[in-house]
């Protein structure tokens, strides 16, 4: 687990070192443990790879990067885990292929050098890396299946820049970046970010997940190509009770690679299913082996889930490590958890998850393996009601449909009718829904927005619909688990999770994300994934029986690492206006109005929601990319 920088440029390789210096001073904290910096001069351009690096397979120099291959054609810069790096060694040196360390990069490395980009869809693990070929000048790189490893890059005339983290790309370009106001807005009104390739930045992109690139300076194109999507295919049908057994064996056998370390690792326990489930499976695999959980308890709480995470300590023996949180701690960390980030987010959650790995590094432990992914994969979160009805309706189960929603109805925390509003919005055309939407109460562009400037800058001030880009007859929810996947919902966690661990120099793994699950479970019947019954993660549930207290998988509700946020947030109300009043003399945001709508939500005379959290986050994060 590491950060990687680099530039191409037509500047002497030379001069373009002092460009690199500051990125990877800001990829410091994802890599204490070494640094590395290589040049290379072609015929007609210079190109200059650097590494930060947090030693966790292979402790030797010999893992050292940036990594050169035997002969001096290939140079690489990696970020991530191969997980199964032994059984890929093993058929490399059936091959003829020789190694000099004992590192997850080198078969990486000797990997692509053996089958191109046909290793790709060989590896389980989380990766972003470029490599250099010194023979034809080029750069190629990848970014794994899900982007568990981010890679961000700009290419323009000048040539290509990329990253780990946008903050680290920004230290190397010679201009200040711009801000994105269609990102801006989308999030300030909609939420939404992580959305695709575009950031927060102009001409500052994302490589999409399960994508891999080839940049050729000669011609300055990058040309992009996807390497894995998800599928929704029907596979041939198994039993429910096969399909739960096929279920624990993969996640079993995966969590058994994920736990392949040279140092010290643990889990982030929240107390729900997923994380759950991963610590019952390391107790399963380890019997013996010393477990430590690191968990966030909002004590006192209505959202607080300590009695879900004692039973699980208790019924695995591990050791419970906890963290609890008052209001002032949030605002002594605002500004560092913001900056972490590098780009605006969700909600206050994302704080819980930042003192959950600060625990874990503080306990020596240096890789944590989590639940994330599994609601993506498995039909969690509140079932996906329309998507589920307009499958049923494919089918011709009317009677079904029906049935499904007033079961679905039935779990806490649903209402029927939201499950009716879902269903009627799946056969809804763009403009019917956009009017809905409206009907409904929301305001594609409130009263402290200046909808003339963003509409003159062509801004689209509409409400976001996400449709899969793959969908079939009586597929439809699971059509929607595999936009999910990269597109709204998942993306966006994985940025937080990657972020907050790397702050604290800790790998976060997440097994539960591995390609060769997402293509079993996306082919099974829609009716193992949510019931008939509105019972989510249905298989999973049945798959974890005896690995996870009856319990935690009888659960019907679902909180997460879920915190108080509006009483929180409220107790700040004083630092929240100073805050909000910090001025960002962007031409589209009414900052007045802004302060009169907060004062409203502290009077109680207008509802909490997290865009109290969005005006928050924004204003901070503007600040420290654009103040003067």
């Amino acid at each position: 687990m590491c950060g990687i920088a680099g530039l191409i440029s037509h500047r002497p390789a030379a001069a373009l070192q002092s460009h690199l210096a500051p990125a990877l001073a800001c990829l410091r904290r994802r890599g204490p443990d070494d640094q590395g910096v290589e040049i290379w001069q072609g015929p007609n351009h210079g190109v200059v790879l650097g590494h930060t690096r947090l030693s966790v397979i292979d402790l030797t120099e010999a893992a050292h990067q940036p990594m050169t291959s035997s002969d001096g054609r290939f140079l690489l810069v990696f970020n991530g885990e191969i997980y199964n790096y032994r059984e890929l060694r093993q058929a490399l040196e059936a091959l003829g292929r020789q190694f000099r360390s004992a590192s997850d990069t080198e078969v990486l490395l000797q990997a692509w050098i053996e089958w191109g980009e046909a290793a790709l869809p060989r590896f389980v693990g989380m990766f972003a890396f470029v490599l250099l070929d010194r023979r034809t000048g080029d750069l190629h790189g990848a970014r794994d299946a899900f982007g568990i490893k981010p890679l961000y890059y700009r290419a323009d005339g000048e040539g290509l820049a990329f990253a780990s983290e946008v903050p680290a790309l920004l230290a190397m370009l010679p201009h200040p970046a711009e801000l994105d106001w269609q990102t801006s807005y989308d999030y300030l009104v909609h939420g939404r970010y992580e959305t695709g390739e575009r950031t927060f930045f102009r001409d500052v992109l994302a490589l999409p997940p399960g994508q891999c690139f080839r940049y050729s300076f000669e011609s300055r194109q990058m040309t992009l190509r996807t390497w894995w999507r998800p599928t929704i295919a029907v596979a041939p049908r198994l039993s429910f009770d096969d399909a739960a057994e096929a279920l624990r064996n993969r996640l079993l056998d995966s969590v058994r690679l994920h736990l392949r370390s040279d140092v010290p690792l643990g889990a982030a326990l929240s107390g729900g299913v997923d994380s759950s489930a991963i610590v019952g499976c390391m107790r399963h695999l380890e019997p013996d082996a010393p477990i430590h959980t690191f968990s966030f308890i909002a004590s006192g709480s209505a959202v607080s889930e300590e009695q879900w995470v004692d039973q699980v300590n208790t019924e695995t023996g591990a050791t419970a490590h906890k963290v609890f949180i008052q209001p002032s701690e949030l605002v002594a960390d605002l500004d560092d958890m913001i900056a972490t980030q590098g780009e605006p987010f969700g909600s206050t959650s994302i704080y819980a998850q930042y003192r959950v790995f600060q625990l874990a590094r503080e306990h020596g432990v240096t890789v944590t393996l989590d639940g994330q992914g599994a609601d993506e994969l498995c039909g969690g979160y509140v079932g996906y009601p329309g998507p589920r009805v307009h499958s049923l309706l494919d089918d011709g189960q009317w009677a079904g449909a029906a049935a499904f929603l007033r079961e679905w109805g039935r779990w806490p925390g649903r209402a029927g009718l939201e499950g009716l509003k879902a269903a009627v919005a799946e056969y809804t055309s763009d403009s019917a829904y956009q009017a809905l939407r409206r009907i409904n109460g929301a305001d594609a562009c409130p009263p402290w927005l200046d909808g003339r400037v963003l509409g003159d800058a062509d801004v689209a001030l509409r409400f976001p619909r996400e449709v899969p880009t793959q969908t079939a007859p009586g597929r439809r929810l699971v059509a929607e688990l595999a936009r999910s996947l990269h597109g709204v919902g998942l993306p966006g966690l994985l940025r937080h999770g990657d972020r907050n661990s790397m702050r604290f120099s800790v790998e976060s793994r997440v097994p539960f994300l591995t390609t060769e699950l997402a293509d079993f479970l996306l082919t099974l019947p829609e009716e193992y994934l949510v019931s008939p019954q509105g019972e989510t993660k249905h298989l999973l549930r049945r798959a974890m029986r005896g690995l996870v207290p009856d319990e935690i998988l009888d659960r019907r509700d679902k909180i997460g690492f879920a915190t108080p946020e509006q009483a929180w947030l409220l107790q700040m109300a004083p630092q929240v206006r100073e805050w909000l009043r910090y001025p960002l003399n962007l031409p589209f945001f009414r900052q007045d109005e802004v302060l009169k709508a907060f004062d409203q939500v502290v009077a109680g005379q207008r509802p909490f929601s997290w865009q109290v959290w969005r005006w928050i986050n924004f204003t901070r994060w503007h600040a420290q990319h654009f103040a003067g």
